[in-house]
């Protein structure tokens, strides 16, 4: 029987459509790069086909780059200029101001994120922590974005692993739906959402993926694709930025091991993760939110009922994707 459920926190509704199950390996999955071209420009050698960096980590003084972060050559938003917010009538715009940023993960252009080690991981999250510091220091910028798209059918156009970041004047409104959501169950209950769900599902265990004691991976309840997986810390923190950094190496291996059962149980598929902060502020952390990773594999196709309905189908229910995944081991 078809099961309909709603996320805790958004009131999004999926509908679970068990009866359509498949396999894992039965998913028509899209494991295509994108193609670089002669000349990646991500490549050790290749700095001057790439704007400036803003930020490189290296071993040791003067030695070769290990990670860069540098501005987008083709960015969705400029950071020059000011805003102008005006009214066009019942409209309202503004100037696309921003900062728009490519994090180069690695040097190695044949490697994956899920194939990096521990401490290559670790370095990338620091590089989010340290860039969204940097970025936090401009009042126009209200919500930083840091997500990753893993393979074309993603959005991905460069194969040499890489994430971005994005600074926005603006609060998005899917952010702004989990604000709010949180702040709603946290009036009512006086207490955390995210914590609740912490704390339900490694009671109830059949949706936990995997736990090291400082950060879970669980299938959501609500799941808007198969395999979707959420990640969140064990101690309560709303802004990703102020996570400690001694504890960067523990989430590294929970989102490396994650990824890496993705990997083998999906057969390398293209994929979406989306960092999820508290929007910019230099205030005290809202209470209500709750910081966390959500990756979403590229195995099913969003259609003409989901763009209408806002409400998803799911053929696998969360407690059988978690189920295969648990069973599945990677490498250390």
């Amino acid at each position: 029987m078809p099961e309909l459920r709603k996320d805790p926190i958004v009131d999004r509704w999926v509908i679970i459509a068990s009866e359509r199950a498949m396999r894992p390996s039965e998913y028509r999955v899209d494991r295509s790069l994108p193609t670089d071209g002669a000349v990646c420009p991500f490549c050790p050698g290749q700095e001057d086909k790439t704007p400036k960096d803003v930020l490189a980590y290296r071993d040791t003084p003067g030695g070769p780059w290990t990670l860069r972060v540098v501005p987008n050559r083709y960015p969705a938003l400029k950071i020059e200029g000011e805003l102008d917010r005006e009214g066009v009538g019942l409209y309202d715009r503004m100037n696309g101001i921003g900062a728009h940023e490519v994090v180069i993960e690695t040097p190695a252009h044949d490697k994956i994120f899920a194939d990096l080690d521990v401490a290559s991981v670790e370095r990338v999250l620091r590089a989010y922590q340290d860039r969204i510091v940097d970025l936090k220091k401009d009042s126009r910028f209200r919500y930083v974005m840091v997500f990753k798209n893993h393979g074309a059918a993603a959005g991905a156009t460069i194969a040499h692993s890489h994430s971005q970041i994005i600074a926005l004047p603006i609060v998005p409104v899917a952010v702004t739906r989990e604000l709010d959501g949180a702040k709603r169950y946290h009036e009512h209950k006086e207490r955390c959402v995210y914590c609740d769900i912490v704390r339900q599902e490694t009671s109830d265990g059949r949706r936990v993926i995997l736990d090291n004691g400082d950060y879970l991976a669980i299938a959501p309840w609500a799941p808007r694709s198969p395999f979707e997986t959420w990640i969140l810390p064990r101690r309560h923190r709303a802004a990703y930025e102020s996570e400690p950094k001694d504890r960067l190496r523990s989430l590294a291996a929970v989102l490396r091991a994650t990824l890496g059962k993705l990997a083998i149980a999906l057969d390398h598929p293209a994929y979406n993760f989306i960092l999820h902060s508290a929007p910019l502020a230099t205030g005290p952390e809202p209470a209500h939110y709750h910081w966390h990773i959500e990756i979403v594999p590229t195995v099913t196709h969003v259609a003409g009922f989901e763009w209408g309905s806002g409400c998803y189908i799911n053929p696998t229910p969360p407690e059988d994707a978690a189920a295969f995944l648990r069973d599945i081991e990677v490498r250390p």
